[in-house]
């Protein structure tokens, strides 16, 4: 049951990633935006977005690589703590 739990978990993580990317090629949900809020449009591509006009907004890729690698890090080292003890 423990590992359906985290592997739903890491499902629900990969699913917020690729929306945050530019990668992201569902259309789920209507134009007015998730929930109501517009900023959460149904072609993703926040990334993109949130750095538009920032000197930065050339290195999306690499932003969004090195987010997701530390969020996954992150991830890893909280199932560590809760995981089992050997």
């Amino acid at each position: 049951m423990k590992r359906l739990i985290w592997t739903l978990i890491a499902i629900c993580i990969a699913l917020v990633l690729a929306y945050v990317s530019r990668f992201w090629i569902f259309n789920w949900w209507g134009r007015d935006g998730l929930l109501g809020f517009e900023a959460l449009r149904p072609q993703g591509g926040l990334l993109g977005r949130w750095l538009r006009g920032t000197p930065v907004a050339p290195f999306e890729l690499v932003l969004w690589v090195l987010g997701g690698f530390l969020i996954l890090t992150w991830v890893q080292k909280i199932y560590d703590w809760f995981g089992p003890k050997e």
